[in-house]
């Protein structure tokens, strides 16, 4: 079995993000519950696959060799799952309700990869 990272992509800025703040606040809700029980039901349904829950991310801080600096990404959360092939990993996450329902992106699923030597 491998591993691999699912990172959940969106941006406050673009389109869906748009469409969506501009639903009434009933409206918003409303699909915030659906989603919600959705995303549960998604989790459920794989729960046996899944490593790591995973969760939102917050902001971001990027370390290099001139110093720390805040920055913005795409990165909305992540997810760890545990199958055989990148392309079983990549088909549970078809219709998730990040982008289903959410106004999410897309989500990336990368293998995890052994550390060299190791």
């Amino acid at each position: 079995m491998k591993q691999f990272l699912a990172v959940y992509m969106g941006s406050a800025t673009d389109d869906l993000m748009k469409k969506w703040m501009a639903m009434d606040e009933n409206t918003r809700k409303e699909k915030e519950r659906v989603g919600i029980q959705a995303w549960g039901k998604w989790m459920e349904a794989h729960k046996k696959s899944i490593v790591v829950g995973g969760g939102p991310l917050g902001k971001t801080k990027k370390t290099d060799p001139s110093g720390i600096a805040d920055i913005k990404n795409l990165m909305t959360g992540y997810t760890v799952v545990q199958v055989e092939t990148h392309e079983e990993a990549a088909r549970m996450f078809k219709e998730h309700p990040h982008f289903s329902i959410f106004p999410g992106a897309s989500v990336e699923i990368m293998e995890v990869l052994p550390i060299p030597g190791q």
